[in-house]
C-alpha cells in the first residue's frame, strides 16, 4: 500500500532511522518526518548507527544549527514502529535494529521486498523531496518552520550535486519553494570540501583524456563526494576545446559519475541518460548533470569492475554517444518526402489553454512538466496543448484552429504530474490544469512522419535553443501545410493519435 504520514499516527513508540555514515538527505528527511510526528502530538527518536558518529564538518555543522537532533546509537529498545528514511531495512549499510513494525521512506530503487508501510518513489532526485511530497500530501507547508525548509533543501541539494542532476518536476519544487536560510546553507556549502579533497581534485586533473574530434574531455578521480566530481568538471569544461566532459569515481557499489556541456547540441541531462542506460540512472539540467552506475548491472554486462576496464567502458559510452546522434534544425532541415509517409489524426479528446489567460503578453513563462521545462513567450496567439498522454506543447491559434476543434465537454489531465505555469520574471506559480478546457482533434492536412532508426535530435522552430531527442521507433514528423514545422512524435503517442491516410 502506499505510506501516508498520517498513516504513522497509530503507533506510540516510534524510531526513526537512517543509513550508517548519515548524508545531509538523510538527516534532513528523518528531522522532517520527526517534525510532523511532533506536530502531532506524538514523540519519536531519530537514530543511526554503524561503526562511526558523523565527523564531516557540513554535517556537524547542519546537525548543530538546524537542531536536527540525531542520534549515534549502537542499539536501541524495540520500539513499536521503526521507521528507516534515505534507506531500506535490511540493506548492508543500515545496522539492524529489530522493532514490532516496520516502514520505510525513501528515494532509492527497490532492493527487496519491502513492508506493507512503504513510500519509495525511486523518480525523486532525494528523500528530502518524498517527505516534502507526503507533508504536501497533508496539507503542510515546509515553510511554517524555516529550519525545515532548510534542512530538505540542502538535503537535496547536496544529493543531486547542487542541483544539476534534477529531473522530476517534484525536485524543482522543492527547490523552487522552500524559503531556506540562505546564511546557514552558505555555511555547510562552504565548509564541504576538506584539504584531502582538494588535493583529489588536483591530481585528477593531472590526468586526464580529451578527444579533439568530438571536442569531449574524461577524468577519473579519487574516493570522495559527489560534489568534488562537480567541482572538477566545472573547471574541466574551462579548457579550450572541451565542450563536454564526465568526470567519475569509481565506489565498492558502482561508478558515479559528473556531467558538464557548454553547448546547446549536447543536453547533459540526456548524456548523463544515455551513460547510465540498463546500468543505473542519470539526469539533472541543460548544463549540469550526473549519475550512477550499479556495479551488479555493470558485471551482468561483462565489465570488470577494474578501473582500466571502466575507463575503457566509459570511453566507448561517450564514443557511442556522439557517434550515433543526427541534429536536425528547423528552417535548415530540408523533409525529402519519398522518405515520409502522409498521416492525419484520429479522432480523439485532449486540452488547451490560451496562454494570455496565465499571463501577459509579452511575458516568458516556464511550462513545468515530466519531460522538463519548457519557456515560451506569451501572445495573443498563443495555445498550450495538454495531449493524451499529460505532455504538453505549445501551438499557435492558426494551426489551432485548422487542427483542433472546442468542446463544452469537462477536462481531466490524464497525466502523472499535473503541468504548472512559473512566471520567469517574479517566480509566480500557476497551476495549469484549472484553466484547461476539452477540445478534439479534426484532422487537418495532416503530416509526413518516418520512423526514427536511432538517436534523432530535433531544433523546433518554436523553440530553437533546446532539442528533442527521437528515439529508435519514434517518429519524426512535418506538418503538411508547413514543411518548416518540423518536431519529434514518441512512438506510443504516436500510435495512439495518428493513422495512415
Amino acid at each position: 500500500m502506499a505510506l501516508k504520514l498520517s498513516d504513522l499516527l497509530e503507533y506510540e513508540r516510534i524510531v526513526i532511522q537512517c543509513h550508517d555514515n548519515p548524508d545531509a538527505d538523510a538527516l534532513a528527511s528523518g528531522y522532517a518526518l520527526r517534525w510532523y510526528l511532533e506536530q502531532n502530538g506524538k514523540q519519536a527518536r531519530f537514530v543511526y548507527g554503524g561503526r562511526n558518529p558523523i565527523t564531516k564538518s557540513n554535517l556537524v555543522l547542519m546537525n548543530e544549527n538546524l537542531g536536527i537532533g540525531c542520534e549515534y546509537v549502537q542499539s536501541v529498545e524495540k520500539p513499536e514502529l521503526l521507521v528507516t528514511v534515505d534507506c531500506q531495512y535490511g540493506e548492508s549499510n543500515v545496522t539492524a535494529f529489530d522493532a514490532e513494525t516496520i516502514a520505510v521512506i525513501d528515494h532509492h530503487q527497490v532492493s527487496a521486498e519491502l513492508p506493507e508501510l512503504s513510500e519509495v518513489r525511486s523518480a525523486y532526485g532525494s528523500c528530502s523531496t518524498v517527505l516534502f511530497e507526503m507533508l504536501r500530501d497533508e496539507g503542510i507547508d515546509i515553510n511554517t518552520d524555516r529550519n525545515i525548509a532548510t534542512a530538505l533543501y540542502y538535503g537535496l541539494m547536496t544529493d543531486t550535486g547542487d542541483f544539476t542532476e534534477i529531473s522530476h518536476p517534484c525536485d524543482k519544487d522543492l527547490r523552487d519553494m522552500a524559503n531556506f536560510n540562505k546564511a546557514l546553507i552558505t555555511l555547510f556549502r562552504n565548509s564541504n570540501l576538506s584539504i584531502e579533497e582538494l588535493r583529489i581534485a588536483g591530481d585528477a586533473l593531472r590526468n586526464t583524456t580529451v578527444d579533439e574530434a568530438r571536442s569531449y574531455g574524461i577524468v577519473e578521480a579519487g574516493m570522495c563526494d559527489s560534489n568534488i566530481l562537480g567541482i572538477i568538471s566545472d573547471m574541466f569544461l574551462e579548457v579550450d576545446g572541451v565542450q563536454t566532459c564526465i568526470v567519475y569515481n569509481i565506489l565498492p557499489s558502482g561508478v558515479k559519475f559528473s556531467v558538464r556541456s557548454c553547448v546547446k547540441e549536447v543536453k547533459a541531462c540526456e548524456l548523463a541518460a544515455f551513460i547510465a542506460e540498463r546500468f543505473g540512472g542519470g539526469g539533472g539540467h541543460l548544463v549540469k548533470a550526473g549519475g550512477f552506475l550499479k556495479k551488479d548491472l555493470l558485471v551482468k554486462a561483462g565489465v570488470v569492475f577494474e578501473k582500466e576496464p571502466i575507463s575503457r567502458f566509459m570511453k566507448k559510452r561517450m564514443e557511442e554517444y556522439f557517434d550515433t546522434s543526427v541534429i536536425v534544425y528547423a528552417g535548415e532541415y530540408q523533409a525529402d518526402l519519398s522518405e515520409f509517409e502522409h498521416f492525419k489524426k484520429k479522432m480523439f479528446s485532449v486540452g488547451y489553454v490560451k496562454a494570455a489567460e496565465l499571463a501577459e503578453p509579452g511575458k516568458v513563462i516556464a511550462i513545468r512538466t515530466l519531460e522538463g521545462d519548457v519557456d515560451v513567450t506569451v501572445t495573443e496567439d498563443l495555445y498550450i496543448i495538454l495531449n493524451v498522454n499529460g505532455e504538453i506543447y505549445p501551438i499557435r491559434q492558426a494551426k489551432f484552429e485548422r487542427s483542433y476543434r472546442e468542446t463544452d465537454a469537462p477536462y481531466t489531465y490524464p497525466g502523472e504530474y499535473p503541468p504548472t505555469v512559473i512566471d520567469n520574471e517574479n517566480g509566480e506559480r500557476i497551476p495549469l490544469v484549472p484553466f484547461a478546457k476539452s477540445c478534439v482533434s479534426v484532422g487537418g492536412e495532416g503530416i509526413y512522419a518516418k520512423e526514427i532508426t536511432g538517436r534523432l535530435k530535433v531544433f523546433t522552430s518554436w523553440d530553437p535553443d533546446k532539442y528533442y531527442l527521437g528515439k529508435q521507433g519514434d517518429r519524426l514528423a512535418v506538418r503538411a501545410d508547413d514543411l518548416s514545422d518540423i518536431y519529434v512524435i514518441e512512438k506510443g503517442i504516436f500510435e495512439k493519435t495518428y493513422e495512415r491516410d
